[in-house]
C-alpha cells in the first residue's frame, strides 16, 4: 500500500489512538476556534499583531487606546522636568517605558552575555518567609529582601547607585526522545553582581521573569472567578495527577486577600494593580494605588532624590493616566488564530489532547455578563490556560514563595498567540525565564504535575512532533 502524504497519515494515526473518545473536534475546527477572543479578534499576523485595539472596540473609545499606548510606549523622564507628564522616573528603576520590556506588547527575553541590562527580564527578591513579618507577607506575598527590596533594578538617575548587573549562564541538559533524538537544552545560572549597596541577605531568594505578552489581559480579568475556582483540584480529586490551585493575593484597593491571576505566580488580582506595581518597581513611579517610592532604607541617595510629584504631592503617575494605561491594557487584541482546519494541526491538537496538555491548558471560557469594559462581556475566548497554579518540578523551580504559591508553583500561561513569538518579538525564548530556545524546549521542561504530558511528548516520533508543533503554532 503506498504511503499517504505526511498530514493525512499523521491525522489517522493520530486518530487511531483517541480509542472511543468523541473525535470530531479532531477532523475540524470547532465552531468559533479560529476567533481566539470572541468578537474582539483580530486579523492582524504581522509585527504589529499584538498592538492593535479589540476588533468590536467603538472608533471614539479607540481614541482612548491610542492616548494609553501613548504612555505605555514613550519614555518616562527624570524629575525635575518641564515634561511634566512624564517625568518622575526612578530614581532606580529597570527601564524608562513599558514598552521597552514589552516590546511591540510581546514577549520579553533573558539578556544576553554582554548585555548592560536585562531590560525584558527582571530579578525578584526575598528572603524566607518568616512569623515576624506576618503583616508583611500578608500584603506583598513575600518578605522583601532587607537591602534590595522585592526586585532587582539594575539602572538609576545619576547621583544614585544602580542595584545590580544580572548575567545570565547556561549549562546543557540532554533529553531523549523513544526514537532516540536527542534535544539539548539549557539550564540556567542567574548572578548578580556589582552589588551597588553592599551584600544581600544570606538567605535571599531570586526568580528570574520575561516580560509576557500583552494581549487578551482584559479577557482574563473578565473570567469570572466562579469559573476559575471550577478547575482547581488540589487534592487531585479526579486522580489525573493534576492539582490545581487558585493563589489568594492582597487587593490594595480593597485592603482584602482575594483570587490571584496575573503574574507568573498569579500574584496580582487585576490588571490596575498589575500596572500599578509595574510602574513602581520596573520605572520607579509612584501612583495613587503605591504612592512611596520603591526605595529601602539603606538607599540614602535613592530617598533624597527629587520626585516627579507635583506641588499637593500628587502622584506621578496620575489617576488619568493610570486610568488610560489601564484602558490600553484591557483593550489589547487577541489576533486570529492561523489554519485551524490544516490536517496536521488537527492532528498536532489530538496529540496535544492525548499527552493530557489541555488539563491545565484549558482551551476555552466564558468570559462574564459584567466585564469591566463591555466589549469583552459574554465571548468565547480560547486562551488555553487554567489561570491556576501547578507544580511544575523541581527542573523549573525558583525555590521562591510568592502568597500561596509555593517553589516549585508556577501559574499556567496563556497560549493563544505563542505561534506569533518570533513575528512580534523577533524570538523564540519562552518559560518564566526565557530559557527554552523554542516551544519544543518548552515542553520538554514540564515536570512535576506535567511530567505525566512530557514523558508522553517524549514517545512520538517525528511526524507526530512536528505536527504537535504545528498544533502550538497555531494558535
Amino acid at each position: 500500500m503506498p504511503s499517504l502524504p505526511l498530514p493525512l497519515s499523521v491525522l489517522l494515526l493520530a486518530l487511531s489512538l483517541a480509542g472511543c473518545d468523541d473525535t470530531s473536534r479532531f477532523t475540524k475546527a470547532e465552531p468559533g476556534e479560529a476567533l481566539a477572543g470572541g468578537r474582539s479578534t483580530v486579523g492582524q499576523h504581522d509585527r504589529k499583531a499584538f498592538s492593535m485595539p479589540s476588533a468590536n472596540l467603538s472608533p471614539m473609545r479607540r481614541l482612548d487606546f491610542s492616548v494609553g499606548d501613548s504612555f505605555f510606549r514613550n519614555p518616562w523622564v527624570i524629575a525635575p522636568s518641564t515634561t511634566t507628564a512624564r517625568d518622575g522616573l526612578g530614581p532606580l528603576f529597570n527601564t524608562n517605558a513599558c514598552q521597552n520590556c514589552h516590546i511591540r506588547d510581546g514577549r520579553g527575553r533573558p539578556p544576553n552575555p554582554n548585555s548592560n541590562n536585562a531590560v525584558s527580564m527582571l530579578v525578584r527578591l526575598s528572603i524566607p518567609n518568616d512569623a515576624l513579618y506576618a503583616s508583611i507577607i500578608e500584603q506583598q506575598g513575600v518578605v522583601p529582601e532587607p537591602t534590595y527590596g522585592g526586585q532587582l533594578q539594575d539602572m538609576a538617575v545619576p547621583g544614585v547607585a544602580p542595584e545590580g548587573k544580572v548575567r545570565v549562564d547556561y549549562t546543557p541538559v540532554t533529553v531523549t526522545f523513544k526514537d532516540g533524538t536527542q534535544v539539548e537544552l539549557r539550564q540556567p545560572q542567574l548572578q548578580i553582581t556589582q552589588l551597588g549597596y553592599g551584600p544581600m541577605h544570606p538567605d535571599a531568594r531570586f526568580s528570574a521573569r520575561v516580560a509576557p505578552p500583552m494581549i487578551g489581559l482584559g479577557l482574563l480579568e473578565a473570567i469570572p472567578e466562579d469559573a476559575i475556582r471550577a478547575n482547581a483540584d488540589p487534592q487531585d480529586l479526579n486522580n489525573d495527577g493534576i492539582k490545581g490551585r487558585t493563589n489568594r493575593v492582597w487587593d490594595d484597593a480593597l485592603g482584602k486577600p482575594v483570587l490571584g491571576r496575573f503574574g507568573w505566580k498569579a500574584g496580582q488580582p487585576n490588571l490596575n494593580q498589575q500596572n500599578a506595581h509595574a510602574f513602581n518597581g520596573d520605572l520607579g513611579l509612584t501612583t495613587g494605588l503605591l504612592p512611596v517610592t520603591d526605595c529601602t532604607r539603606a538607599q540614602t541617595d535613592c530617598l533624597a532624590a527629587p520626585s516627579g510629584n507635583g506641588p499637593q504631592g500628587e502622584p506621578e503617575v496620575s489617576a488619568n493616566i493610570l486610568r488610560l494605561v489601564l484602558f490600553y491594557t484591557r483593550n489589547i487584541a487577541v489576533p486570529m488564530r492561523k489554519d485551524v482546519d490544516s490536517p496536521q494541526v488537527l492532528a498536532g491538537k489530538q496529540l496535544f489532547h492525548q499527552a493530557g496538555c489541555q488539563g491545565c491548558h484549558i482551551p476555552q471560557f466564558k468570559t462574564g455578563a459584567n466585564a469591566a469594559e463591555p466589549e469583552q462581556a459574554n465571548q468565547l475566548i480560547w486562551p488555553y490556560s487554567d489561570l491556576l497554579l501547578h507544580d511544575m518540578g523541581p527542573g523549573l523551580a525558583d525555590n521562591r514563595t510568592e502568597f500561596l504559591a509555593g517553589g516549585q508553583d508556577w501559574r499556567t500561561p496563556p497560549l493563544w498567540g505563542i505561534g506569533l513569538t518570533e513575528t512580534v518579538s523577533g524570538h523564540t525564548q519562552f518559560l518564566h525565564d526565557g530559557r527554552a530556545r523554542n516551544l519544543l524546549e518548552a515542553v520538554l521542561w514540564h515536570g512535576g504535575e506535567a511530567q505525566a504530558a512530557q514523558q508522553q511528548v517524549l514517545t512520538f516520533n517525528a511526524e507526530q512532533r512536528e505536527a504537535l508543533l504545528a498544533f502550538l503554532n497555531s494558535l
